[in-house]
């Protein structure tokens, strides 16, 4: 059985079935024991009742009449079918009630041997209505007994007819087949969402990376969908944006390659003056290349293996040596006060790097570096004098491979540097931005929480 839902439904029927016999045996028992209880108490009673009557009745030589009227006096005062016979068997009296009895063919009595030879005949007493509950007749009030032919104990339930054990096994099994078919349907529809999460995950699996399933419901079905839809965004996302940067970089990689191969072809022919310029150009390809093989790669890291968040491999960095160390490679301005933050040095160290080489790349020489710590964050600003960057393009300027407009293939770079900064500044529970500088000129400014 491969089906989830005929597997949960078979469980449930199985242990409904169980359930039923168990019920239906410890039931049979009781009643049984309650049947065997009532013939003893039955059996004492009419023997006592017997004893009683022998006493009171006249002797065998008084006259019939007398013996018939009292025999008919016990018979009202116990409510008891009873009939007297002689010792040689001849009918002296019996009430109304044993005859009645007898028509319905009530067999089941006490015959009781007198001492003077006569035989006293009683009937088991019939069931009366004793407040709302059957009792045996002539009994105290409350006393539960048999029926007129040994019936189990009234069930108001179940009508009497049944009790004997064939009604009990018809209930038990309307009872069965009613759970039953009411389980079906919620075991149907818990399993229905089941196999739309698996079609949902089989599509993603087969490339459809936009596919979403339906979340329905508050249990842990529900979760399960949600959760698989924040991990397929996440997938989406992280898919996207290779394809995106594959596609990008391999575009970017054509530009010096074809020079590197217009140089090599050139080399061989040329003069030894334009030779050394040839070497001099293949090997800024060379560099442009490993720059850009270096930042993709980083990115992708970045990407396949997003922050924990636990700061497992997180140290104290104090950023104003830091950001003194990297301002030294382009005579940058550094001031500050020491401030600390809890990140990885490596990374900080390049994002830091990536903004003083874009800010000396396309701002020019006045390059100055403030460190500030101010509600908890720290922020180091990263300032210069360049033509500054348009306000209506200082979020795009942080997308992988975006340059401004005629800085293209100018000033080198290929537009990863503020794209793995945005990445490193995120990774830490940071950000950066873009802001113009008073007097021309643009700041970058990355936040990140304080130590």
């Amino acid at each position: 059985m491969n089906t989830l839902y005929l597997r949960i439904y078979a469980t449930v029927v199985v242990l409904l079935l169980l359930f039923a016999a168990a019920s239906g045996w410890v039931f049979q028992r009781h009643m049984e024991q309650e049947r065997v209880r009532t013939e003893v108490v039955l059996t004492e009673r009419m023997s006592a009742w017997a004893e009683l009557i022998q006493r009171s009745l006249p002797s065998e030589d008084q006259p019939t009449v007398d013996q018939a009227a009292a025999l008919l006096e016990w018979s009202q005062r116990l409510r008891l079918p009873l009939a007297l016979d002689s010792e040689k068997g001849a009918r002296i009296a019996q009430s109304d009630s044993f005859v009645r009895r007898q028509a319905e063919g009530a067999v089941r009595g006490l015959a009781v041997r007198l001492e003077d030879g006569r035989t006293l005949w009683i009937l088991r007493p019939g069931l009366v209505r004793q407040g709302g509950r059957l009792g045996i007749a002539g009994a105290p009030a409350g006393a539960m007994a048999d029926g007129a032919d040994g019936l189990p104990p009234f069930l108001p339930f179940i009508p009497p007819a049944w009790q004997k054990g064939l009604g009990l096994v018809v209930v038990l099994v309307i009872l069965f087949i009613a759970v039953a078919v009411g389980a079906y349907p919620v075991v149907r529809r818990l399993t229905r969402r089941l196999e739309a999460l698996k079609l949902g995950v089989e599509q993603f699996g087969a490339g459809q990376l936009h596919h979403r399933v339906q979340v329905t419901g508050h249990d842990e079905v529900a979760a399960v969908a949600l959760s698989f839809n924040v991990a397929a965004a996440r997938v989406e996302a992280v898919v996207r944006s290779h394809q995106s940067l594959l596609a990008n970089a391999s575009h970017e990689l054509r530009s010096p390659l074809a020079r590197m191969k217009m140089a090599v072809s050139m080399l061989d022919d040329a003069a030894p003056a334009q030779r050394e310029r040839l070497k001099k150009e293949i090997n800024t390809n060379v560099a442009e290349l490993d720059a850009l093989v270096e930042e993709v790669l980083l990115a992708s890291r970045l990407d396949a293996a997003p922050s924990s968040g636990r700061g497992e491999l997180r140290e104290h960095v104090e950023l104003l040596g830091l950001a003194a160390e990297e301002g030294a490679r382009v005579d940058a301005t550094v001031v500050g006060a020491p401030t600390t933050v809890l990140a990885e040095d490596r990374l900080i160290r390049r994002a830091l790097r990536n903004l003083l080489e874009n800010a000396c790349r396309y701002g020019g020489s006045e390059i100055e570096v403030v460190i500030e710590s101010h509600g908890g964050r720290a922020e180091v600003r990263v300032c210069d004098r360049g033509p500054g960057v348009p306000e209506a393009m200082r979020e795009r300027i942080f997308e992988s491979f975006f340059r401004l407009p005629g800085h293209a293939e100018q000033a080198g770079g290929v537009g990863l540097g503020l794209s793995l900064v945005k990445q490193i500044a995120e990774r830490h529970s940071g950000s950066v931005r873009c802001e113009g500088r008073e007097g021309g000129g643009s700041c970058f400014v990355l936040s990140l929480p304080l130590a």
